[in-house]
């Protein structure tokens, strides 16, 4: 195996799990926020409202 591929695997493995891991921890702490809470209640209504 070419020492460049396995560089570049290793380094795609490495800090894709980095990104990854910080892109889910970023979208959690979005979600569970409280200052989101009244907005995403208000979304989780809004397919009940009556037009």
């Amino acid at each position: 195996m070419p020492a460049a591929y396995k560089f570049f695997a290793e380094f795609a493995q490495t800090w894709g799990l980095i990104y990854f891991v910080a892109v889910f921890a970023i979208v959690l702490i979005y979600a569970l926020a409280p200052s989101r809470k009244d907005r995403f209640d208000a979304a989780s209504r809004m397919p009940l409202q009556e037009d």
